[in-house]
């Protein structure tokens, strides 16, 4: 199994981490290739930075999307998904949904821990756009966090993040942590020894998900 995963923003050390959490939920025989958006913000905060960042994620898949068996977009606003599955056949996971879907088998429950109060709102409103508010207790972000580049965020704020999660399972009410973000890649695994709930990270989950679809559709293309 091939699986593309474009990063929706066009940071290439954002796009490092998303490709280091992707290669590590592979299977053997499995191959991953990640590409960062064809152009457009480097971070996706506004609205305005998310249709810019959709027609550069249309560009990369048109590009790099044949001789694949699924695609994974990697932002948490799932930036694009409608329009590339209006493009192809193939499985397409976005890594918003791929998370909601597996903080819900750890029960009904969830929080959302970032890094900023400037993608808040984004991420609520993806979970709206699933309709999921019932089940989100909260989204909780970092009230000052400072980073120089974002591809350095997993490092430069692990440490008031990995605080931030363990705060808010002390304070109970959730089953489980979604880290919302794709700059927070890989961060669940570092994370989860120190924090007592589940911790969901997006592109390993969206990884497992596509797994699933593209086993399904053989299936079903070999009977």
């Amino acid at each position: 199994m091939r699986i593309l995963v474009v990063n929706p923003n066009t940071s290439l050390g954002v796009t490092r981490r998303i490709d280091l959490a992707a290669q590590a939920a592979i299977q053997p025989g499995e191959v991953v290739q990640t590409v960062p958006a064809a152009f457009g913000p480097d971070l996706i905060v506004s609205p305005a930075d998310s249709a810019l960042a959709m027609q550069g994620v249309l560009a990369a898949v048109e590009r790099y999307h044949h001789g694949m068996d699924a695609i994974v977009l990697a932002s948490f606003g799932d930036t694009g998904l409608d329009q590339v599955r209006a493009l192809t056949s193939k499985p397409v996971v976005g890594i918003a949904d791929a998370a909601l879907r597996r903080a819900l088998e750890h029960g009904p429950r969830f929080s959302i821990v970032s890094f900023s109060p400037s993608v808040k709102g984004s991420l609520r409103a993806i979970v709206e756009h699933y309709g999921l508010l019932d089940h989100l207790a909260d989204v909780t972000v970092l009230q000052d966090g400072i980073w120089t580049d974002p591809g350095n965020i997993h490092k430069e704020l692990a440490e008031p993040l990995l605080h931030l999660c363990q705060q808010r399972a002390k304070a109970g009410g959730i089953d489980s942590i979604v880290l919302g973000g794709g700059p927070l890649a890989g961060l669940a695994a570092n994370f989860a020894p120190q924090v007592k709930l589940p911790l969901v990270d997006g592109t390993t989950a969206a990884i497992e998900i596509a797994r699933r679809m593209v086993a399904k559709a053989q299936d079903v293309g070999n009977p």
